[in-house]
């Protein structure tokens, strides 16, 4: 098969194939159990959307009946409706993924608005009101009067996730993501959280209310979706995996937290299945205080061929823990439960995808970490797919030198995939935090939490690169480790320079992992001759000079940052992240943006994911399941909104 990887771009986004190999040879139960899985993730798709932005699902169902009914709009006002749709898609709304700013659609509201009749007409439309759960119809015009802010207005709701507002701004006040209502950080001073994971909290007749996430609550209608598919997944699943099913489902059914710690302990235990998932709510970057859950649902199967090397560094968590550059106090004395696996991805929705991350380490409960341990996988087919659709004008345009380049073209496909198989199994696995903290650091360190945790398991991974024993647990090969070290070195420092280009607007990084990167380079920067800014033909770079002094200050920054982590110390965390990691050079910003503009390269990526379908007998029993690659992200995108028919799909 000729395969296709990089499929367009739009504006700064690249659109990416990802490929499942080995899914065809798969035993008939496990695709089964995978095809009802993907089922059972598509269902929960739209929680995140409304997680996300209040008013998504209504601007997101306008949008798509534009796109489906285009006859009579005009070209160029289609153009830009389909140019704004895609990049909504790809960040599940309208603000950015990476700077969590709103971007506007480009015509003007009197073309939209025209447009939107000549698509639907005179007909009533259903939208998704500010109370997800309650739908009816609303004239048009009356929709589109209430969409003109979020659709035009680039000041109405203009980040989604603020963690660094200005003039005193309370964070969730400053925030538009639907998690709150009505709340600020002021009210929960005396309010005790019985849901924090999953719910939305409003304040109603003067009250603080939890919207709890479960059947018969917020999302119910559609976690029962859910929960149908993982109820028919389950006579194909082996026996730990049906208890992992069995327990998340009870959680839906109830929302407490007792049965979500249930799901988390059975989804660790369950290590020997070659097909698994992550469904529910999970990360909690969209929240400003780093509590509530955003919806993602994964399925994937393991890869063998690419999971030695990580099980064998899982293995060895318990000689590396007791190594950690930190105050022994804060070491695990009992590594229990490390398991880590290569995987090959078949769907990612919510949170997950279309713009994915490579590598995950669950679950995210600091007691559960310590106590039973932790699940990390590495995500083969996405690496792959990243790797096999990267320009590489990037590495020409920022690299100091041609050896650099020449370092990064050889070394770094392996260079990123050890870093990041030790950034989740021994840096998200590791360390223990104090008793009084109750397991929940997140509750003490609020909106620096997730830039804490991507910092410490960054330089986790750093600082290990290098030890023989990388080596010795054949996660990279003795003969070539000193170059990978250097090439990843110089790509870390390198790319901190690099992802300024998707700070298009503004001084301040909202981004945790973009956070952790600027702060950790800058943090070197600052205390070590390690990195060196140098400029060339009106250029800046950044170039690593000293890989020793390199390690060894990511040393001393990591015994730094796991205190804070261990001890909950709030103003350490703010100070290190005010005066390394969140705020801009605007010159230096407006110079690398004219660097990729001139050379239009993306900013990010999302992924158009395999389609799966099933294959019949005429008792209507499943004989197959079927995987093919769509490569076109709208076909997909309307495919998921029920918006083609079965015979526009398989067209």
């Amino acid at each position: 098969m000729n395969r296709r990887f990089l499929l367009e771009q739009i504006d700064d986004a690249a659109v990416v194939q990802y490929y499942a190999d080995g899914f065809e040879s798969l035993p008939l139960d496990q695709k089964i159990l995978i095809w009802h899985l993907y089922q059972a993730a598509l269902a929960g798709r739209d929680i995140y959307y409304d997680q996300r932005y209040r008013h998504s699902l209504a601007m997101r169902e306008l949008l798509e009946e534009i796109l489906t009914h285009p006859d009579g709009v005009e070209p160029s006002v289609l153009a830009e409706i389909r140019r704004y749709t895609k990049l909504f898609w790809i960040n599940s709304g309208p603000h950015n993924n990476l700077t969590a700013r709103k971007f506007v659609l480009k015509c003007t509201p009197a073309e939209f608005r025209k447009a939107a009749h000549s698509a639907v007409g005179e007909r009533p439309r259903v939208s998704f009101l500010e109370d997800q759960n309650e739908k009816k119809p609303e004239v048009l015009d009356h929709l589109l009067d209430r969409l003109e802010g979020p659709f035009f207005d680039p000041a109405v709701d203009a980040m989604i996730t603020q963690k660094t507002p200005q003039n005193g701004q309370d964070i969730l006040a400053a925030s538009s993501n639907n998690l709150y209502a009505g709340v600020t950080m002021a009210d929960l001073a005396s309010f005790q959280e019985r849901y924090g994971l999953n719910s939305r909290l409003v304040r109603q007749n003067g009250h603080l209310v939890e919207e709890i996430y479960r059947i018969g609550g917020r999302y119910g209608d559609i976690l029962a979706g859910v929960v149908r598919h993982l109820q028919a997944a389950i006579p194909y699943a082996p026996p730990a995996t049906r208890r992992v099913l069995e327990a998340l489902i009870r959680f839906y059914e109830t929302g407490d937290d007792a049965d979500r710690v249930t799901y988390d302990v059975a989804w660790v235990e369950d290590q020997d299945g070659t097909v698994d998932c992550i469904n529910g709510f999970i990360e909690s970057y969209l929240d400003a205080r780093g509590v509530k859950g955003a919806w993602e649902g994964l399925v994937f199967y393991v890869n063998l061929e690419k999971t030695d090397g990580l099980r064998r560094l899982a293995e060895a968590a318990p000689w590396f823990e007791v190594r950690m550059p930190w105050d022994p106090r804060w070491r695990r004395t009992d590594v229990v439960g490390v398991t880590a696996r290569a995987i090959d991805v078949v769907v990612e929705t919510g949170d997950a995808g279309p713009v994915t991350a490579i590598g995950i380490n669950l679950p995210n409960d600091q007691r559960i970490r310590e106590r039973h341990g932790s699940k990390s996988v590495s995500l083969a087919n996405i690496n792959e797919a990243y790797d096999k659709s990267q320009l590489p004008a990037y590495r020409r345009e920022f690299c100091w030198s041609d050896e650099e380049v020449a370092r990064a073209e050889r070394w770094g496909s392996l260079a990123s995939e050890a870093t990041t198989g030790i950034h989740e199994v021994l840096g998200h696995g590791s360390g223990r935090v104090a008793e009084h903290l109750n397991g929940q650091p997140q509750l003490a360190l609020r909106e620096h939490y997730s830039a804490v945790e991507e910092a410490r398991a960054d330089l986790v991974a750093l600082y290990f690169l290098p030890d023989p024993k990388i080596a010795e647990v054949e996660l990279v090969p003795a003969e070539c480790q000193d170059d990978v070290v250097l090439a990843e070195y110089e790509s870390y420092a390198r790319n901190a320079l690099v992802q300024l280009r998707r700070v298009r607007e503004g001084t301040t990084i909202e981004e945790d992992h973009m956070r952790n990167r600027q702060m950790i380079v800058h943090w070197l920067m600052a205390n070590t001759n390690a990195i060196e800014v140098r400029r060339r033909d009106g250029k800046t770079y950044y170039v690593m000079t000293n890989t020793a002094a390199f390690r060894e200050g990511v040393g001393r920054l990591l015994g730094e940052v796991q205190r804070i982590k261990s001890e909950g110390d709030y103003e350490a965390a703010r100070a290190l992240f005010e005066a390394h990691g969140i705020h801009v050079d605007p010159a230096v910003r407006d110079e690398v943006i004219a660097r990729v503009d001139r050379l239009n390269l993306p900013s990010y990526t999302a992924f158009v994911q395999p389609r799966l379908a099933p294959v019949t007998d005429e008792a209507g029993v499943i004989t197959d399941v079927r995987i093919s690659y769509p490569c076109d992200f709208e076909r997909q995108m309307l495919e998921y909104s029920g918006k083609l028919t079965p015979e526009e799909v398989v067209a």
